[in-house]
């Protein structure tokens, strides 16, 4: 966890318009209707329990399925928040149309997930436990994931970040 937190920018230097559409601080309306805003800690945990590196395709999945395990993410916040994030985004932040796919699959995919909403989980109190444990109490699907990842790989042959996620490896 140490290693991630140290690649990963510090809060004060993610934009503005990311840290609006992305931090639990700003959940007011109307942005309140993007659910499972977390804090960057949170956020991090999330990349680890869903096998993730830090790719935008990478970013686009776990903001995804954050927002998507609670389960309350409607359509058309989906919709709004991908715009935002493909066109409005600083360069180093923006979905290209791909990861925006892979960001709505995301959503999708956690909103059919038995997982806990993710924007709740105490990832502190789970620090001591084992990847697969972490993943079994937060009822994280890593068959439900390694379906999806290969869904990933064959719509983006292309893309190393999506290729990595099964070429001889699993989500474990």
């Amino acid at each position: 966890m140490e290693r991630l937190l140290s690649i990963g920018n510090p809060q004060s230097e993610v934009p503005w318009i990311v840290r609006v559409m992305e931090n639990p601080a700003f959940n007011v309306p109307p942005l309140s209707m993007f659910r499972g805003r977390v804090t960057l800690y949170q956020h991090d945990c999330v990349h680890l329990l869903l096998g993730r590196g830090t790719t935008l395709m990478d970013e686009a999945f776990v903001v995804g399925f954050t927002m998507g395990s609670t389960k309350r993410m409607r359509t058309s916040a989906t919709e709004f928040f991908g715009r935002v994030a493909s066109r409005f985004y600083p360069k180093a932040y923006r979905f290209p149309p791909k990861a925006r796919r892979v960001f709505q699959d995301a959503v999708h995919l956690a909103a059919i997930s038995d997982c806990q909403p993710l924007d709740q989980v105490d990832f502190h109190a789970l620090m001591d436990y084992p990847l697969r444990e972490v993943r079994r109490r937060v009822c994280v699907e890593e068959s439900l994931l390694q379906a999806y990842y290969e869904i990933e790989a064959a719509r983006n042959p292309r893309i190393a970040a999506c290729r990595r996620l099964v070429e001889g490896t699993t989500a474990a």
